[in-house]
């Protein structure tokens, strides 16, 4: 019997990833009540304001000083998949675009040839915690497509693409198809639109005692599982801790097993290589060392847009529900 395990690797902050990923990390914040100024509702004293990325009491500010989250920031040549699992995300863009989402939805943002965004975390309940948990996850652009139009498109959760397999498992998809269970329509200029991207974005949650058949991919895609929450999982017949990584033989269909006495939960990231050689300064992915020069310039000269926003930490009105809208004033909302 061929092994289906390439290797097992414990988890960081940040999640190694294989392309066409860049980037994975896995934010489980226990935020407290929120004051009015929808941050916490607690004294900041002995955090790196700025830069606290330290967990203290469980939760960060990250490179807020009022509220959590990440301010007015540049982004150009890939893109950002942002599954927000529980709490909210207050966006705000370069293009005057700005949402609210959580809870299940998702949003992809195509940076393309420059955007500036702020990821702001409101706290919106006064009286109770605000636990936030999601996944932010950096998928690469081709050459041909990294100087696409920026773009974003939201995934509400109402319309996730869910299937409950019979022995306890949920899985929901952000991308790829599993069966007849499609994914919703990734950006236009996405590696995940092209149709031998092998593209896929899943989450798994396993009851104990759940067993789930996890179907070949095509021959020479990366392929990781995540397992992220639970005690241990076996996979191929291993028996794999919490808290690790595994990478996976792509053309082989792998049992996936929960061993233990708790809901087992796993994110797939797989994809087919893009294959080119990658430049990476901070915020901006390219090919070569001349265009990441070539972007600093670019951000320089334009601000990728400029910021149509008051200040560089934005968030909506408290009492603002989920929403979006768009460059061009569309307005869109879950059903």
């Amino acid at each position: 019997m061929i092994n289906p395990i390439q290797q097992v690797t414990p988890l960081g902050f940040a999640w190694r990833t294989r392309d066409p990923f860049l980037f994975c990390v896995h934010h489980d914040d226990a935020y407290p009540a929120g004051n009015a100024q929808l941050g916490p509702a607690t004294s900041l004293a002995g955090r790196n304001i700025g830069q606290d990325f330290e967990g203290k009491d469980g939760w960060r500010m990250y490179h807020g000083d009022v509220v959590p989250g990440f301010p007015q920031h540049p982004h150009r040549g890939f893109e950002t998949v942002t599954v927000v699992r529980r709490g909210l995300i207050d966006h705000s863009d370069s293009l005057g675009a700005g949402a609210r989402y959580g809870g299940g939805d998702v949003q992809w943002l195509t940076a393309g040839k420059g955007i500036q965004h702020a990821e702001m975390f409101p706290l919106l309940d006064n009286k109770n915690p605000n636990p936030l948990e999601l996944f932010q996850i950096w998928l690469n652009l081709p050459k041909a497509n990294k100087m696409a139009e920026p773009h974003f498109t939201m995934f509400w959760n109402e319309k996730m693409p869910r299937e409950l397999i019979a022995g306890g498992t949920e899985l929901t998809i952000t991308a790829g198809h599993y069966g007849d269970l499609a994914p919703l329509k990734p950006p236009p200029s996405s590696w995940a639109s092209q149709p031998d991207s092998d593209v896929a974005i899943w989450t798994l949650k396993m009851k104990p005692g759940a067993k789930f058949t996890l179907p070949a991919a095509k021959a020479g895609t990366n392929r990781s599982l995540y397992f992220f929450r639970g005690t241990t999982m076996g996979v191929g017949g291993s028996s794999i801790p919490v808290d690790h990584q595994i990478d996976l033989h792509p053309d082989l269909p792998v049992e996936l097993e929960n061993a233990g006495d708790k809901d087992a939960e796993l994110l797939l990231l797989q994809g087919r290589p893009i294959d080119e050689p990658i430049a990476q300064y901070g915020p901006f992915v390219m090919n070569t060392r001349v265009e990441i020069q070539q972007a600093f310039a670019d951000y320089e000269r334009t601000r990728f847009g400029g910021w149509k926003w008051k200040d560089a930490d934005p968030v909506h009105p408290k009492g603002e529900g989920r929403f979006a809208r768009y460059a061009d004033g569309k307005l869109d909302k879950p059903v």
